[in-house]
């Protein structure tokens, strides 16, 4: 293969998506609609944190970190500090696990959830587009777009009751350092909970 070859073979390769939205790198840009039918685009909120939070409120993990308030208290703590949140139900409409919007939003209403919008991803496009592979798959972004933790809420894959609040919350201590002016120490995790419908 001549050297001509190779740095055409290394432009187009350069080119080429990443096979997944990691830390350190821009955060992929999209648009969906939430449960009351509005448009929302991630670009809007350049400038501040914004957390990407998948959900599924037919995981039995999700439910766990509902039930026992870890999920809106993460919400309503960090909102006031002009952190968006953003939770995505990427359940693909040809799934079991699929959720009308308006049901989507009903039960997110009916615990006390705080987030700034509810999404709906029903092609799971946009899970595919950032390789979100269970609910809870967790991503912080920063003001300048740039992802600076993705993986688990937490460091325990558990539905104990017991567990969201003796856990080590990955997505708190990365917001907690992150707005503190220091570098995030973990960075990224292995994500845990039900596997995403596509």
């Amino acid at each position: 293969m001549s050297w001509r070859t190779l740095i055409a073979v290394a432009a187009i390769g350069a080119s080429m998506p990443a096979l997944a939205a990691t830390a350190g790198q821009a955060a992929p840009n999209f648009t969906l609609t939430d449960t009351q039918g509005r448009a929302v685009q991630l670009a809007d909120f350049k400038g501040r944190y914004v957390v990407l939070e998948w959900t599924n409120p037919g995981c039995p993990f999700v439910r766990n970190h509902y039930n026992t308030r870890n999920m809106q208290t993460l919400q309503q703590g960090w909102g006031p500090r002009g952190v968006v949140w953003l939770s995505i139900d990427s359940s693909n409409k040809s799934s079991w696990d699929y959720m009308e919007p308006a049901k989507l939003g009903e039960w997110m209403q009916a615990r006390g959830a705080a987030q700034k919008a509810v999404l709906v991803d029903s092609d799971s496009a946009i899970a595919k587009l950032y390789q979100a592979k269970t609910t809870p798959h967790m991503f912080v972004i920063n003001p300048e777009g740039a992802i600076i933790y993705a993986g688990a809420i937490d460091d325990r894959p558990s539905t104990r009751p017991e567990d969201p609040s003796a856990a080590h919350n990955y997505v708190r201590a990365a917001l907690t350092q992150a707005t503190g002016g220091t570098a995030v120490t973990t960075a990224a995790s292995t994500p845990y909970g039900c596997s995403i419908k596509y």
